[in-house]
């Protein structure tokens, strides 16, 4: 897999930022600008291999002023702690982090989301209800999607990558992979990633960019900031999944099977 920061094209100082980089090079270099992505509404997790100038163009947005912003954060950036640098960590690490606060945040998430939206369609029914049940229609087929991705996560993949993990680093027996390959549910859950990020857009687009009716209630405003929350968070998570600890994983693997070749 080719590295941002192998890239000939490397920003020097951060005083670039290459447009054929892909959206996911220029996040696991620079983490720290996940936060503009989001903001400006360029997909970094499930299309993270775009380049960049075509991402920015899928967004709608100007490539040079998009770039600027970037640069902007960047060296806002500069003199602040570097965030976890997940690319070169031991992967049973990073599978710890994305269970204790992608994985948690999620179901918890979704079981609040599902009673606010409950309590909105309640009050708000007559008005909104044909918005609001397009919102149910979405959310509850995501919401059980999600449901059985996270457990297939937690009893399949993540114990595969990381009695891998354990093996490689003479912390654990040569693991017997019972799905034949972490490849295997990898292509699996990369799919249902897609699956999650076309709810996820669809709900967004439903609610008019989650714009907010004239009569909201303050539960009303706490189910968009939810769900945005949500949406934040599974970008985030789904990021770490796709660009870095599926890649790694199915790489290290390799490495297993070729030493005991």
């Amino acid at each position: 897999m080719t590295t941002a920061g192998s890239h000939q094209g490397r920003p020097h100082g951060g005083d670039d930022i290459p447009a054929n980089w892909t959206v996911a090079e220029l996040v696991i270099k620079y983490p720290v600008l996940r936060e503009t992505l989001e903001r400006l509404g360029v997909d970094y997790c499930c299309n993270g291999k775009k380049p960049l100038a075509a991402a920015v163009a899928d967004a709608g947005r100007d490539w040079t002023t998009v770039r600027n912003e970037l640069q902007e954060a960047l060296t806002a950036a500069a003199d602040s702690a570097p965030p976890t640098d997940w690319n070169t960590a031991a992967l049973g690490a990073l599978v710890d982090h994305i269970l204790q606060k992608h994985h948690a945040f999620t179901r918890t998430q979704l079981l609040r989301l599902d009673g606010l939206l409950d309590k909105v369609q309640v009050a708000h029914g007559a008005r909104h209800g044909a918005v609001l049940q397009s919102l149910r229609s979405v959310f509850d087929d995501l919401n059980a999607e999600l449901d059985a991705h996270l457990m297939k996560e937690e009893q399949i993949l993540f114990p595969a990558i990381k009695s891998i993990d354990a093996f490689m680093t003479d912390r654990g027996e040569r693991p017997a992979i019972h799905c034949g390959s972490v490849g295997h549910p990898i292509r699996q859950m990369e799919h249902e990633h897609d699956s999650a990020g076309q709810a996820l857009a669809a709900m967004r687009r439903i609610s008019g960019n989650y714009h907010l009716p004239a009569d909201a209630c303050q539960t009303y405003c706490a189910l968009y900031d939810g769900l945005q929350a949500l949406e934040a968070d599974l970008h985030e998570h789904i990021h770490l999944e796709n660009n870095i600890l599926f890649p790694r994983s199915v790489a290290l693997e390799e490495d297993m099977v070729q030493g005991q070749g």
